[in-house]
């Protein structure tokens, strides 16, 4: 019996053994069965719930080139430091650690973190060094991950900073031509789904959900090399002269594209972090001043266009005053009897005002109007100034005079350099243009314009030019060995409450080369010079022969003045 009952009691346990085994082999296959198949896609969600995200797939911004291809802004591939805050917030400790390596105070970082506790996304620092995001990584913090974005470099740096400009953190474009063409050169960001690991790194690309759309490139006006020389002449001739500022533009009088334009003072778009208001404006083309005697030419034309006047026709400029009204107007010295010519050689503002004054104020104010003062310039550059350009009607005698000689009006350093490419070719003002253009769109685009000067007296105003530069004239600092040059100088009171300063002044060229067949038309304003010279002819007109004599050489603009052996190799060592 204790025999049969002990074999009983074996086989009972043993039973109960299979029964415990085969219920927890059936609930495991159960279990297993509920996992994969009946909750599937809950438990798959809940797991991509914790681990699969959604991410932006940056697109590049499009890229600024000058008219040969070489760039200007370009985009560069870099990381930005983010962080999940409430998964970052349980990690304090690490919180100092963390600072120290991106380079902020502790308490910045408690701030930011706490003002977007309720989020899932922060950025701690945009766009870094590759060395500072492995630096930042290696750290191994909760909550910490990188995100790929891209970082606007701009080679020319300070040199090409007015016309290119640059954008912002967020690749919007802030300035110059990355404002103008922002909706062109912007990117469309795509999409893609990815599997982080705890420390937010993408550890697997789960799927493509949208291709991003790299942002397309745009080719300016600028050929970096001219860039470069008027920007460095420039620079040198204000910091030589203590000027406060200064501008230079040079076009191509066939297709009215911007060549080169340059400021000082400057900013780096590279580093912007002292960087001062004043100097981010493009003053070439938002910066507006009376053009003193630069504006004669255009007096001249409107006289010789009325048929009063000739060449060579005489006028009497004694004693070197001249009174209109309650004013009296002003020579350097007393000129004497002097035909017109002269007028604009040795730039007598007496001159200029008797042949206002005798021709009518609408002829006038549409013999300027024609060359494009008082109108912007069709450039598009953002905060253009139009300048100033009061109508003929409410103009008295003194208006009228004053005008003739460049006070009482107003232009841009890129309007004035406009209005001397119109003189440099048939008399109409081509519109302006900072990206690269062919010469036929450029010809359609002026055939809305209908010239108001005639050939002969255009022609005849460029020989007058020419007389300045030459021995005799007030810019023979302009002159540029084997080539024809042809300008005016400028030397302008600045304006003050009340009327004009005594000792501050402009000082202006603007001038086109070479005169046979012209090419270029380059303006140079230096504003409050304050050196030993102050004058037009001393300040400025150096500085266009050193830039526009590089200009023609790197054009491969050949010579139209070689009447003296020799000349031409004197060029190869530059502006005499």
């Amino acid at each position: 019996m204790k025999k049969q009952s002990a074999q009983f009691g074996y086989r009972g346990r043993r039973s109960l053994v299979l029964v415990v085994v085969a219920s927890a082999s059936l609930l495991l296959v159960w279990r297993a069965v509920d996992l994969q198949v009946i909750n599937k896609d809950f438990l798959q969600g809940q797991g991509d719930a914790r681990y699969l995200r959604e991410v932006a797939d940056p697109a590049h911004r499009g890229m600024i080139t000058d008219r040969y291809g070489e760039p200007l802004a370009i985009s560069t591939p870099v990381d930005s430091v983010w962080a999940d805050p409430q998964v970052l917030v349980q990690a304090r400790e690490s919180w100092p650690r963390l600072a120290k390596v991106l380079g902020i105070k502790k308490d910045v970082l408690v701030r930011l973190l706490a003002a977007k506790r309720n989020k899932e996304f922060v950025y701690l620092k945009r766009r870094v060094s590759p060395d500072l995001a492995n630096k930042v990584m290696a750290l191994k913090i909760p909550g910490v991950a990188l995100a790929p974005e891209y970082k606007r470099f701009y080679p020319a740096g300070e040199v090409a900073a007015h016309v290119v400009g640059f954008a912002n953190v967020d690749d919007v474009g802030q300035e110059g031509m990355e404002l103008v063409y922002n909706d062109h050169l912007k990117g469309v960001p795509g999409a893609k789904r990815v599997i982080k690991d705890r420390f937010g790194r993408i550890v697997e690309n789960v799927e493509r959900i949208s291709e991003p759309e790299p942002g397309k490139d745009i080719t300016l006006s600028i050929d970096r090399r001219l860039q470069y020389l008027a920007y460095r002449e420039l620079k040198k001739a204000v910091k030589g002269n203590r000027a406060d500022a200064g501008s230079a533009v040079i076009l191509d009088v066939r297709t009215g594209e911007v060549l080169a334009m340059v400021n000082q003072p400057a900013y780096n778009p590279n580093n912007r972090s002292k960087l001062k208001s004043d100097h981010l404006r493009n003053r070439a083309v938002t910066d507006v001043f009376e053009p003193g005697s630069t504006v004669k030419p255009f007096t001249v034309a409107a006289a010789l266009e009325s048929g009063r006047f000739k060449p060579h026709t005489n006028i009497d400029t004694r004693p070197g005053r001249f009174r209109v009204g309650r004013k009296t107007i002003r020579d350097f010295r007393d000129y004497g009897v002097i035909d017109v010519s002269t007028v604009i050689q040795k730039s007598s503002n007496i001159g200029a005002s008797k042949m206002a004054l005798a021709i009518s104020p609408e002829h006038l104010w549409n013999s300027f109007v024609s060359v494009g003062l008082g109108e912007v310039t069709g450039s598009g550059f953002p905060g253009e100034s139009a300048g100033l350009l009061t109508d003929y009607g409410s103009w008295h005698e003194i208006e009228r005079a004053t005008v003739s000689y460049g006070y009482g009006l107003s232009v841009t350093t890129l309007q004035l350099a406009r209005a001397y490419a119109a003189l440099a070719t048939d008399g109409r003002p081509m519109p302006v243009s900072f990206l690269r253009r062919n010469r036929a769109d450029a010809e359609e685009m002026a055939s809305m314009y209908q010239p108001v000067f005639s050939s002969k007296s255009l022609s005849a105003v460029r020989s007058m030019l020419e007389s300045v530069v030459v021995k005799g004239g007030t810019g023979t600092k302009a002159a540029i060995s084997g080539y024809r040059i042809a300008g005016k100088t400028g030397t302008v009171k600045k304006s003050k409450s009340g009327g004009y300063a005594e000792d501050s002044y402009l000082s202006l060229f603007a001038g086109m080369a070479p005169v046979s067949d012209p090419r270029l038309v380059m303006v140079v304003v230096i504003d409050e010079p304050r050196g030993e010279e102050y004058g037009g002819g001393a300040v400025a007109a150096p500085v266009f022969s050193r830039i526009m004599a590089g200009a023609l050489r790197m054009l491969d603009v050949p010579p139209d003045n070689l009447a003296l052996p020799g000349q031409h190799i004197a060029l190869l060592g530059g502006a005499k």
